[in-house]
């Protein structure tokens, strides 16, 4: 069963072995590099400032396995959430990990008042467009990101 767990600072080490393990699979799902987060930027401290600096840091887990994880934090429009730093280890896709994942950001925004919740994507991504779409999400044409190519939104409502 996929649960979800919002990390702290604590939670620092855990976070740097699935976020590197992120970098070095998929290093062209993310907007920052491999080379970024190690070597001299390896440390501690900035792991920790990581998970203190972005507002929500959620790890789906099943048991102690840590399936997947995602961060959200709030734009400089106080009405989005912008979902970042996605990602489900590979043997663990499929599972509702990444559906979970999405729909805490989602929860969490709804929480703190926000009318939407935005991400940006690889355009040549497919899975990863594809189960933004089964969580609600659709292109976004206004949408413009540097480090992305495709921007996607999905609009909350009340529950």
């Amino acid at each position: 069963m996929v649960t979800l767990k919002v990390l702290t600072a604590d939670d620092w080490r855990e976070w740097r072995e699935l976020r590197l393990l992120a970098l070095t699979e998929a290093p062209e799902a993310f907007g920052s590099t491999l080379a970024e987060w190690q070597g001299e930027h390896d440390t501690e401290q900035r792991w920790r400032d990581r998970l203190t600096d972005v507002r929500l840091n959620l790890h789906a887990v099943n048991g102690r396995e840590v399936l997947g994880q995602v961060s959200a934090y709030v734009t400089d429009d106080p009405g989005v959430v912008e979902l970042i730093s996605m990602y489900v280890r590979p043997e663990a896709r499929g599972t509702g990990a990444g559906a979970a994942l999405i729909e805490g950001v989602c929860e969490w925004a709804r929480s703190i008042d926000a009318r939407a919740v935005t991400l940006g994507v690889r355009g040549t991504n497919a899975p990863a467009i594809a189960r933004y779409e089964r969580s609600g999400f659709v292109v976004d044409a206004n949408g413009c990101r540097t480090d992305c190519d495709m921007s996607m939104v999905r609009f909350l409502t009340a529950v």
